[in-house]
C-alpha cells in the first residue's frame, strides 16, 4: 500500500484521434490478436506495478466547454491512471517499458496532483 511520503500523479496515455481511427478500420480479425496480445502484456505490467496503481479508467466521449457553450470534441486521451510514486521521476521510470508505447504515435504524459 501506498506510503505517506509518496506523492500522487496522473498518468494520461495518449493516442492521436487519426491513429485510432486506422486502428479502428483495421481487419477485425487483425486487430482482435494485436488487441488480446497488448492485454497480456497489460495485464504483466499491471502486476509489476500493482502497489502504485491507485485506479485505472477508460476515456469516453467528450465534451468542451467554454464561455461560447458546449460542444462534442475528440482529444488524444484513452485511459488514465492515477499512481503513487516517491517521485516524478520514479514514476516516470515505471512507464518506460509500458506496452502503451507500442501503438504508433502514443505517448503517455505524468502530472504531479496537487491538493489545491
Amino acid at each position: 500500500m501506498a506510503g505517506s511520503t509518496q506523492k500522487r500523479f496522473m498518468a494520461l496515455y495518449l493516442i492521436p484521434a487519426s491513429v485510432m481511427d486506422a486502428w479502428l478500420a483495421t481487419d477485425p480479425a487483425e486487430r482482435k490478436a494485436a488487441e488480446t496480445k497488448m492485454m497480456g502484456e497489460w495485464e504483466s505490467w499491471i502486476a509489476a506495478h500493482s502497489t502504485s496503481i491507485l485506479s485505472t479508467e477508460a476515456a469516453g466521449k467528450t465534451k468542451s466547454i467554454s464561455s461560447s457553450g458546449i460542444s462534442d470534441t475528440r482529444n488524444d486521451i484513452v485511459l488514465y491512471s492515477i499512481i503513487v510514486a516517491d517521485s516524478q521521476e520514479a514514476a516516470v521510470e515505471m512507464f518506460e517499458n509500458h506496452p502503451h508505447l507500442q501503438i504508433p504515435q502514443s505517448t503517455i504524459e505524468i502530472m504531479a496532483i496537487r491538493p489545491m
